[in-house]
């Protein structure tokens, strides 16, 4: 196999497929993300009713004490109580509320319930526990809710117009439930708090096994994703993976098995077409975690099997930065690499469940 001067060094998948290493003209090298909390799983909250919180009433504690005992009484995560006390305090204020307003003027109670037969009786709707409790079934009723953005699994049961309107309220659960709980857990500004961040920087497991060019490309040089080591492909896998709670093997997401219809994820080429397949949506704007993908040609991509990258941030100038593998010339090819791009350079953002595209 020949390789263009012009472009990086191939990036293959475990199947007779090439690609070639994307160049930007405009290259900027920027320093690793800051490390992921290392324990992502749930954390089990004692409720200590007693304690006092600065800033909150005696009524707001009480509220939120309520809550979070209706959510270990069902086995409720600490993500799944801070998300309850963040939708709380994003429709009452932690307040148990007897008005509505003019998009909901039967709603009432914490979470502004409305009068249509789901939530139970106004009674229902009134008592802080019965209602977190409502609250708390519909949210485990919502498929994948645990890897979903916090404002968005909120969302889905509430169905506010604005799907981010619970976002600002997440710090303040999470210090809330830290200070109501007797198990003391790190969530704010981690993976496990707003599911859908990239990694570490260049936290690829296989970062010094040999390349195809080094072994052959008939020799056995793939992952434990079933793509070729250090090549694009696996390198977005793999954060795939590790984004969905899966950081060692077996792992969830595989080459193999991606796809539902039986073909392999394959190439940079077919990932557009492996997302259709899964279901998984995508689109035009850029998503912390998201993968970018590169049609054939886009962006100075090979002509014939496009790069796939993954956005590490999103600027407010409508840029966002990449990280990735193969993605410049030798012989920094086969290397980790961060690029700014304009966001309007990729041909979509392919997304996770955990990433939804706001409207």
């Amino acid at each position: 196999m020949s390789q263009r001067k012009s472009l990086g060094l191939v990036a293959l998948v475990a199947v007779p497929s090439l690609f070639f290493g994307l160049v930007f003209s405009m290259i900027l090298l920027l320093a690793p993300a800051k490390p992921a909390a290392a324990d992502c799983g749930p954390v089990s909250v004692v409720v200590d009713g007693n304690r006092k919180v600065d800033g909150y009433t005696s009524e707001q504690l009480q509220n939120a004490t309520a809550i979070m005992g209706a959510g270990r009484s069902l086995n409720l995560s600490a993500n799944g109580q801070i998300i309850s006390v963040m939708v709380a305090l994003g429709e009452s204020g932690l307040r148990v509320l007897d008005v509505g307003d003019g998009a909901g003027p039967d709603s009432r109670g914490l979470f502004q319930q409305r009068d249509n037969g789901a939530w139970g009786s106004y009674a229902d709707r009134m008592d802080p526990t019965t209602s977190a409790t409502n609250f708390i079934k519909a949210l485990k009723g919502v498929a994948g809710w645990e890897l979903l953005e916090p404002t968005i699994a909120g969302n889905k049961v509430q169905r506010n117009a604005d799907p981010y309107h619970y976002q600002k309220y997440w710090p303040e659960a999470v210090e809330l439930v830290q200070a109501l709980s007797n198990s003391k857990f790190s969530l704010q500004g981690s993976d496990c708090a707003i599911p859908g961040r990239s990694g570490a920087g260049d936290d690829y497991p296989w970062k010094n096994s040999p390349t195809w060019l080094q072994v052959g490309a008939n020799t056995a040089s793939t992952s434990s994703l079933g793509m070729y080591y250090r090549e694009c492909v696996d390198f977005a896998l793999w954060r795939v993976n590790q984004q969905m709670g899966s950081t060692k093997a077996p792992f969830k997401f595989l080459n193999g098995s991606f796809r539902p219809d039986g073909q392999g994820l394959g190439s940079a080429l077919t990932w557009k077409a492996g997302w259709d397949a899964k279901g998984w949506d995508s689109g035009r704007t850029p998503r912390v975690g998201a993968v970018a993908w590169y049609a054939p040609g886009a962006g100075g991509a090979d002509p014939s099997f496009g790069h796939v990258a993954v956005v590490k941030d999103v600027k407010d100038n409508g840029s966002y930065v990449e990280e990735g593998y193969n993605g410049n010339p030798a012989p920094e090819d086969h290397t980790y690499y961060t690029r700014t791009v304009a966001n309007t350079v990729p041909s979509a953002f392919l997304y996770l469940p955990t990433q939804e595209e706001k409207k």
